[in-house]
């Protein structure tokens, strides 16, 4: 069978899993449209001011809108900040101070975290050098959350409990929001006073409710990965209880400005279109999640979420077992993106990593992990991280070449 047959056996076996992705869209749009409807969004929001960015109404009714649809008191939505790894950094920054703690209850975070938190290079002002000390929780044998330790981790000190709920580099399986809302409960019985801050990075939109609606006091992810629908070119949010919300925005601008300052820079209408659009992407990714999982289970290869389990992120992960794979793969992917298909991926440094990656990302944004991107650590055991998509169709075509270019390595 050759990759063209594979992936359209893959569409037929799958074609009740596609039929459930497109109901969980519908009843996740309905939720963005009735925002827009009670904040009364109209073309006049699409306006923005410059300089400061003072009474900018289009941002404003935004951050009401976004707030109401991950079931937030409050939401900071601002092109400034520059990454997911910097709305998360000024929500830290914002909650701890001198003598907190801040315990991770999911092992290890993503990579560009730890020098946020100090754990690698020294001298940038990480949490650590400002006194605030950290703490994380391995996860089990199986790679799920250790709940016999959670039960009795959180100390008077901890400020702050994370919650990363995807999978970033490492092979587990992501949170869904029946898990976070236990890590919630469970932390909470402890400690009332423990900030549940939650990664939410690749997250959004996945199920009917954000980890906001199960008990989180404050969430942070990137705009152009789920929420931006693909078409927003910069920044980030922070959602969650408004005094949490602001204190995030104090770090981004300034104590005393906080949420009051930014210019959107003629961003809104983008912003409040990638919103209404996320639902529909999400789902499209989902499904090339699923293809992909599923063609490469049937070639022999372990992948991470399986091809029928429930998805909890926009990523899909292959255990391609070899650097050239991973390579190879990655090649194949950029040779079928939309822009920059004639460039070749090498590994190579990056900053906020501690591994060499290989990077395909032929992306109309650069750096958006909504469009189709595959990557991966040069480590062992050379695993690809694929990430969103527009529309699965794209997926499946890069796929086929992905298929052969891993299959000429062996």
């Amino acid at each position: 069978m050759n990759s063209a047959e594979q992936l359209q056996a893959a569409e037929q076996a799958l074609s009740p899993i596609f039929s459930g992705i497109d109901a969980a869209v519908k009843q996740n749009l309905q939720r963005v449209l009735s925002a827009f409807r009670n904040q009364r969004v109209g073309t006049h929001h699409f306006a923005s001011v410059s300089g400061y960015g003072h009474d900018d109404l289009g941002r404003d009714i935004l951050d009401r809108v976004f707030a109401e649809v991950v079931q937030a008191e409050a939401a900071a939505v601002r092109v400034q900040f520059v990454s997911g790894t910097h709305a998360i950094a000024c929500a830290l920054y914002g909650v701890l101070r001198p003598g907190d703690e801040m315990l991770a209850v999911v092992g290890s975070p993503y990579d560009t975290l730890e020098e946020v938190i100090g754990l690698r290079s020294p001298g940038q002002g990480s949490l650590i050098e400002f006194g605030i000390r950290y703490r994380e929780l391995s996860l089990t044998d199986e790679g799920t959350v250790d709940w016999g330790a959670l039960a009795n981790a959180i100390k008077n000190d901890t400020r702050l409990v994370l919650i990363q709920r995807s999978c970033g580099y490492s092979w587990r399986a992501s949170l869904g929001i029946a898990e976070i809302e236990k890590i919630v409960r469970i932390v909470k019985q402890q400690n009332p006073d423990t900030v549940c801050f939650v990664d939410n990075c690749y997250g959004e939109f996945i199920e009917d409710r954000e980890p906001t609606a199960v008990g989180a006091d404050l969430i942070a992810g990137s705009l152009i990965k789920n929420p931006g629908g693909t078409i927003v070119t910069a920044g980030g949010y922070v959602a969650g209880k408004a005094e949490w919300v602001e204190a995030a925005a104090c770090r981004l601008t300034a104590p005393g400005i906080g949420s009051a300052g930014g210019a959107t820079f003629d961003q809104n209408r983008l912003l409040y279109q990638g919103l209404f659009l996320a639902p529909q992407m999400v789902g499209e990714a989902m499904k090339g999640n699923h293809l992909t999982a599923y063609v490469f289970d049937q070639l022999g290869y372990p992948v991470n979420p399986a091809p029928f389990a429930p998805r909890r992120d926009v990523i899909q992960a292959i255990k391609l077992g070899s650097p050239q794979k991973l390579i190879a793969f990655c090649r194949a992917i950029q040779q079928n993106s939309p822009v920059g298909s004639y460039l070749d991926p090498v590994p190579a440094a990056m900053h906020g990593y501690d591994s060499q990656l290989v990077m395909a990302g032929g992306t109309f944004i650069d750096g958006s992990t909504s469009e189709f991107s595959a990557d991966g650590p040069l480590r062992e055991p050379y695993v690809v991280f694929c990430q969103g998509g527009t529309h699965w169709t794209h997926v499946a075509i890069a796929l086929e070449a992905a298929i052969e270019a891993v299959q000429k390595v062996d």
